[in-house]
């Protein structure tokens, strides 16, 4: 077990589907759910990078959260989602299957993530949640996102 990591806290945890599995993320990160429209594409950013939109006079940046996990790339249909993040001050967004449900953690719930070896990349996982009808992975979406990535993207499209 991995015990050096401090557990996130319990609470609601906004969960939505990548693959076939369910991830989940703190509901007080999200912003707005939208559905998936066009972005804006930016010349020479990482894959993961989808583009930018405009937000109501903000530019934001998207990203596609099956290519930054490494997942096999997604088919954008009817389903298709969009999360806005807040994330200090900062907005992003996150491109996903689609938007479950929102699951209430308690402590009991909410496992260290476990050791599975150097050949698998966990950093983005801050723990597992465990409820009776499923476990979700629980993202830590400030390491996720990579500022100094998408601030590049932002500042070309501004």
């Amino acid at each position: 077990m991995n015990t050096s990591v401090t557990l996130p806290d319990p609470g609601e945890y906004l969960s939505f589907a990548l693959a076939d599995e369910h991830y989940a993320l703190n509901i007080l990160k999200v912003q707005e759910i939208r559905g998936y429209d066009g972005v804006t594409r930016i010349p020479d950013t990482p894959d993961y990078i989808r583009g930018v939109v405009n937000l109501r006079g903000a530019i934001v940046p998207v990203l596609d959260l099956r290519m930054k996990l490494g997942l096999r790339e997604a088919r954008y249909d009817p389903f298709t989602v969009m999360i806005v993040l807040n994330l200090d001050g900062r907005s992003a967004g996150i491109v996903v299957d689609a938007v479950s449900d929102v699951v209430l953690l308690g402590a009991d719930q909410i496992r260290a993530t476990p050791e599975l070896g150097a050949a698998v990349d966990t950093r983005f996982i801050s723990a597992i949640g465990a409820t009776d009808e499923r476990m979700v992975i629980l993202l830590d979406i400030k390491s996720l996102i990579d500022w100094a990535d998408i601030g590049e993207a932002a500042e070309d499209a501004a």
